[in-house]
């Protein structure tokens, strides 16, 4: 092993931003609905609870250190947010253009995007997909004030919790804990066919127009690949 070193040229990472915000609100099969665009995103906080100590004593000593399940939680806050979310956030049409509150909420995914920057490439080095499973928002003060000679857009927040999913394939030959979120670093699919797989799977994700002519290609909707499907449509072999 060589001798380490710190901060080499290249080597400064660090992230910033968020943006490509889509929703997918959930059907009542369990299903996710088509993903919409998510316009306004100014911030996605990751706040997990959980994974607390649970000391165990035996023989007068700290026999064992056991971590209660870990949780994914957090909040989301846009100046704005889809049509569509207005039942996440306990809203329902009454008639066009009318909606009533404190009804059921109903369960959503979303994905975002973040950036990975570093000293060389600045903020274009590279990315983070997040995708959010089984996501819940509880209700969120809503502070409106007049206009002045200051005016500020209002920005909205929600805290969400979620209900992980289960991942059926096995992973090192074992089978891992449901999950709620997951990262996709474009990092490791920046050449050839890992390039290649994570373009078609965001397309999967984002959506894609029909082209015609002489090399025709079918539209895509914007859907939410499980965690499963993930993992098939990124495995590149060799």
């Amino acid at each position: 092993m060589s001798k380490l070193i710190w901060d080499a040229v290249g080597d400064r990472f660090y992230e910033t931003g968020v943006s490509k915000g889509v929703l997918f609100v959930m059907k009542s099969d369990g299903t996710y609905d088509t993903g919409v665009a998510w316009n306004g995103l100014t911030a996605v906080n990751q706040s997990p609870t959980g994974g607390e100590s649970n000391y165990q004593y035996a023989d007068n000593i700290k026999y064992l250190n056991l971590r209660s399940r870990e949780e994914f939680a957090g909040t989301i806050e846009a100046f704005t947010y889809p049509d569509e979310f207005a039942e996440c956030d306990g809203s329902k049409a009454l008639v066009t253009g009318v909606l009533a509150g404190q009804q059921n909420r109903k369960t959503f995914g979303f994905a975002y995007r973040t950036e990975i920057g570093n000293d060389v490439d600045g903020d274009s080095h590279g990315y983070k997909i997040h995708l959010v499973y089984g996501a819940t928002v509880s209700p969120s003060e809503k502070a409106y004030s007049t206009i002045n000679d200051s005016p500020e857009a209002i920005n909205f927040s929600w805290e969400f919790e979620t209900t992980p999913v289960e991942i059926e394939t096995l992973i090192d030959g074992k089978k891992l804990r449901p999950v709620a979120h997951l990262e996709i670093d474009s990092r490791d699919f920046a050449t050839g066919a890992a390039k290649t797989a994570l373009e078609a799977f965001e397309e999967k994700l984002y959506g894609r127009d029909a082209v015609t002519g002489d090399n025709p290609v079918t539209a895509l909707e914007p859907t939410l690949p499980l965690p499963d499907t993930v993992i098939t449509d990124l495995t590149v072999s060799g």
